[in-house]
């Protein structure tokens, strides 16, 4: 999830389960914060599942003067970019649900490959599948299955980004191969990986 400077105002981007594309004029800049996983719904105070595929003003979560004092902020701040770095550093902490913590942990070690991973990820935190889910969806805006398939397609695209082989790429980050993990990419960006990487 993001907190987004753009056009005078600051926008919440919720997490996405498909690729969306935004329209702006040439030249326009924007400045953004990317959350870690499972710690933009503290600091917004609404569950990441409520925001899924949207975009919302931020005055829409918060009080109109809490919401104000941050935007003014960022708004005179010579770079505005710096200024909403350090203004979200001081507000933002990391998920202090120490499940979340842990289930995060365990997708981004790999755990979810394999057709028992959520009943195995399940267990290992004492809950059922659906409450899994349903805590996930809270934190992250989807379940634990979404989230592996895009915190594994961010892996691959920082490794591609090396200059590895997409054919190895794939093979390493438990992709069936080179074309799964080109459509995994263009389902979830709405773009395939050669044109990605090239931004």
């Amino acid at each position: 999830m993001d907190l987004l400077f753009m056009h005078d105002d600051l926008v919440v981007s919720g997490p996405d389960s498909r690729a969306y594309t935004g329209i702006a004029d040439a030249g326009t800049r924007y400045a953004g914060i990317r959350f870690s996983p499972g710690a933009a719904p503290d600091f917004f105070g609404v569950p990441a599942k409520e925001l899924l595929n949207e975009r919302v003003p931020l005055r829409e979560l918060w009080s109109p003067a809490r919401s104000r004092r941050l935007l003014d902020q960022v708004r005179s701040a010579p770079v505005p970019a710096l200024a909403l770095d350090q203004a979200v550093a001081s507000l933002a902490e990391e998920p202090q649900d120490r499940l979340i913590r842990h289930v995060l942990r365990s997708i981004r070690a790999g755990m979810l490959r394999g057709e028992a991973g959520v009943i195995s990820l399940a267990s290992s935190v004492g809950l059922s599948e659906r409450q899994l889910h349903r805590r996930c969806l809270n934190a992250f805006g989807y379940g634990p299955k979404m989230l592996d398939r895009v915190l594994r397609m961010n892996v691959a695209l920082d490794h591609a980004r090396t200059g590895a082989a997409l054919a190895d790429v794939a093979a390493l980050h438990g992709y069936a191969d080179q074309a799964h993990l080109s459509r995994d990419v263009k389902a979830l960006t709405g773009l395939p990986p050669g044109t990605l990487l090239l931004r």
